[in-house]
């Protein structure tokens, strides 16, 4: 694989404004030419149905981190989109026995894919490779784990030549694994309402969004990255229906995808920032433009998204989809009466459950459900609870619904 990777070949003069204008710098609260991704499954008791534990056999543990980095190249007459470095870190836990087999296929891959062996590593094109086994993880040794008896770890590192990740950056996803698994909320008894007309006893109105918004944009669902670094069961396993954790080195593909072909796999992996970039904000960004514009609508967006499209659409946002704050801040106003929550699941960094402290009611606009391969698959809300207000609808529905309501006009995004 070399890079620059082209991303998007040619872009247009519209396409490099919206770029320099809120994807190129470090004027953001975040970086966001920087794509970046953590899943980290080990296995538990309460998680026994998608990670296979048994009290006979636990202590399988996989961790998946990425972190790229996009930006415009000018070398040709019309700009384009590219990735300009690239780090994929990959680490499994398991079996004495499994950890071998593994070891002798990353061998045979490796040969495979035509990798030369260096002195510290393998190269091919622009990127290396580098694998180290562990008895004992240095990462467990710093957190104090013990290692389950009979266990052996092995971690497999891409990264593009002259790319620098910082030790916090890559400390990251054991700083998420030593946080614990995420217990899951339970559920209320929420009032299913079917339109917004109850939010305008409780204006202004603060509003946080997850990837609902996102999806309608036509960017890809999360379960998207999820087949991309083979979280879970592919999609022609049967044990998709249940979204089985890939926790054995036999059933993972990712490290052997990027060994064999690289080039062919880096498609999958800038597609989501490919479609991130190439979205547009929707009528629902517009319809949250003019309930601000009106005064109905303060503070920032709160958004779980990187796609920029509150900001495209004239918004202030703020970014909460953060790995180095569990618990990030966020602006609560005192002038706002109500939290409406906008296509997002679970409430994982703790918004609402801040906002409800604070007297703010608690208003959704969710389907409670998502296509998913082709079927709908039903997604209630996580931690709704009493008291609470969910309009099962589209935000593409409901907030034009809702401008309707305060006769405000809509207007196209610039």
């Amino acid at each position: 694989m070399f890079l620059p990777y082209s991303v998007i070949e040619q872009l247009t003069p519209e396409q490099v404004a919206i770029w320099e204008a809120h994807f190129a710098g470090d004027r953001h609260e975040r970086a966001r030419s920087i794509e970046e991704g953590i899943w980290r499954r080990t296995q538990d008791p309460a998680n026994a149905e998608l990670s296979g534990w048994d009290p006979d056999s636990d202590g399988r543990r996989r961790v998946v981190h990425y972190r790229y980095k996009y930006d415009l190249d000018y070398t040709f007459p019309i700009p384009r989109l590219v990735l300009t470095d690239l780090y994929l870190f990959h680490s499994f836990t398991a079996p004495k026995a499994e950890i071998d087999v593994y070891r002798k296929n990353l061998d045979s891959w490796l040969r495979a894919g035509g990798w030369r062996e260096k002195p510290d590593g393998w190269s091919k094109g622009d990127l290396r490779v580098t694998l180290t086994d562990y008895d004992e993880h240095p990462q467990d040794e710093r957190a104090g784990r013990e290692t389950p008896h009979g266990f052996r770890s092995v971690d497999v590192t891409f990264v593009s030549d002259g790319y620098e990740v910082a030790r916090a950056v890559r400390n990251l996803p054991w700083d998420v694994l030593a946080g614990g698994m995420r217990v899951k909320e339970q559920r209320g008894n929420p009032t299913i309402a079917p339109d917004l007309t109850g939010l305008l006893d409780y204006l202004p109105f603060q509003v946080e969004v997850g990837c609902g918004t996102s999806i309608e944009a036509g960017i890809p669902p999360l379960h998207y990255l999820h087949e991309v670094y083979r979280v879970t069961a592919r999609k022609d396993n049967t044990l998709t229906q249940s979204h089985a954790f890939t926790m054995s080195p036999e059933a993972d593909t990712l490290v052997q995808e990027m060994l064999l072909d690289a080039t062919g796999k880096a498609a999958d992996l800038v597609r989501m920032f490919k479609a991130c970039f190439l979205a547009q904000p929707t009528a629902a960004h517009q319809a949250l433009r003019a309930l601000r514009d009106a005064g109905h609508l303060v503070g920032p967006v709160i958004t779980h998204n990187f796609d920029t499209l509150s900001a495209r659409a004239g918004l202030p946002e703020v970014f909460v989809r953060r790995y180095d704050q569990k618990i990030p801040p966020v602006p609560l106003l005192d002038q706002a009466k109500a939290l409406l929550v906008v296509g997002l699941h679970a409430d994982r960094r703790a918004v609402q459950a801040r906002a409800r402290a604070k007297g703010m009611k608690i208003f959704y606009v969710d389907p409670e459900g998502l296509m998913e391969n082709g079927s709908f698959k039903e997604y209630p809300i996580e931690g709704a609870r009493a008291g609470d207000i969910i309009v099962r609808q589209a935000a593409l529905t409901a907030l034009p619904q809702l401008c309707e309501l305060l006769n405000l006009k809509i207007s196209p995004t610039s």
